[in-house]
């Protein structure tokens, strides 16, 4: 996947005409990040369409500023609210999936910046890349749950995935230049987020405002609860298999508190690539839009002089079950997969909402894979249909599970 990304996104963009970007849940972290990019290059990068599930005040607010042709937003009452904020403006309003992935395919748009969280982003990806479009992937819930059948919408239709994940995007800026048949490694390193040190034995204490105090991102509070996790490593993982095409033993996750080594690769001679910068990420959305080339840009830079360590260690598995419930999931393959994300979804959002522990994250995933998914499913059996199935067969046992817990009660069957 990422030999067809430097093969077929190498044309310029510098002295083009402006480049037209769908940014796909424009009111998130990831959304309002391209936006501050966007804001540097008003005469090279053009808002074509927006979208927003139900943040209605701030998707006005950035249609007015940015002017985009289309806005989509999540159902019929939030359309009319937003009509009502925006009604002077010439700009289309469509509703829902549908619009979503009509706008991700349209023909006035160049790029497709996927940031919409979770499952929910996959529908409207394979639209674009059906399409033929660039797209700018931070959703990597989409190869997770569906890398098989978005390595074959590539094939069909020549679009291309670059990836904005900083790690991925650290992983695909180390492999320009070299022959993908001499990567001996992938080594994705993880700040090991607020609970790196903290006693594996007081984690059924953990609160919900630990959780997501990340000592060096600022995240949407679901990816935030999985960087505490280190379930978004194990996701990473995953996503990183069907970028590379890398089996899951040559993908390897080194704890680097530091955060200034996005990740690394290790080539057969024993040399290692890796790629270094402030944990900024304006700076992998701007590769994403700008490749090959790159755009002079104001972010923060790392002061060498001042950089006294970099410290790596292994992570400790039982700290983070979930990371190693992830490569489980990729081994196993089939449904597993969906299943891993759909369930970690539904139990960290009953998280977010005080319903249940923080430790019980990991416990229903894993009895969930046990129970739901499907490991003797096929590549022809892995249509989208089966794939929703096993998400919300998955989600069902969750909350069927989580209901019979308190916050305060282990997890039984």
């Amino acid at each position: 996947m990422w030999r067809n990304a430097l093969n077929k996104a190498q044309t310029r963009v510098d002295g083009s005409p402006a480049q037209r970007v769908c940014i796909l849940g424009s009111t998130g972290s990831i959304g309002t990040q391209t936006l501050d990019v966007v804001r540097l290059y008003p005469d090279r990068l053009k808002v074509d369409a927006l979208t927003a599930m139900s943040n209605v005040e701030k998707l006005a607010e950035q249609i007015r500023e940015f002017m985009p042709r289309v806005a989509v937003i999540g159902d019929e009452a939030c359309r009319r609210h937003l009509v009502d904020l925006i009604g002077d403006l010439p700009v289309e309003v469509l509703v829902g999936e549908e619009g979503i992935c009509k706008v991700a395919a349209d023909d006035e748009v160049d790029t497709v910046v996927a940031s919409v969280v979770g499952f929910a982003g996959l529908p409207a990806v394979l639209a674009a890349l059906d399409a033929g479009k660039r797209v700018a992937l931070a959703n990597k819930e989409t190869l997770v749950v569906a890398g098989e059948l978005v390595t074959q919408t590539l094939e069909r239709n020549g679009g291309v995935i670059l990836p904005v994940d900083s790690e991925h995007s650290a992983i695909f800026q180390c492999l320009v230049g070299e022959d993908g048949q001499q990567i001996e490694e992938l080594i994705l390193t993880a700040s090991g987020g607020p609970f790196r040190t903290r006693p594996a034995s007081t984690f059924a204490d953990i609160t919900l405002k630990e959780a997501l105090d990340h000592p060096n991102w600022s995240m949407g509070a679901k990816i935030t609860v999985d960087s505490a996790s280190m379930m978004n490593k194990g996701l990473e993982v995953i996503e990183a298999h069907w970028l590379f095409g890398i089996p899951a033993d040559r993908i390897r996750v080194l704890v680097h508190p530091q955060s200034i080594i996005h990740s690394m690769v290790s080539f057969s001679d024993g040399s290692t690539k890796a790629q270094l910068g402030v944990p900024d990420m304006k700076v992998p959305i701007q590769y994403a839009l700008t490749f090959p080339d790159r755009w002079p840009a104001p972010h923060p830079r790392i002061d060498w002089a001042t950089t006294s360590a970099l410290e790596f260690e292994a992570p400790d598995s039982e700290r983070f079950p979930s990371l190693g419930l992830a490569y489980e999931a990729l081994r196993r393959g089939g449904t597993a997969p969906a299943v891993l994300n759909a369930a970690n979804e539904e139990a960290v959002a009953l998280f977010l909402q005080e319903e249940i522990r923080f430790i019980d994250i990991p416990e229903l995933i894993d009895r969930c894979l046990t129970a739901t998914a499907r490991v003797d499913a096929t590549s022809e059996s892995l249509s989208i249909e089966a794939l929703v199935e096993a998400d919300q067969s998955a989600r069902r046992y969750v909350r069927e599970r989580a209901a019979n817990i308190g916050t305060h009660t282990p997890v039984a069957d």
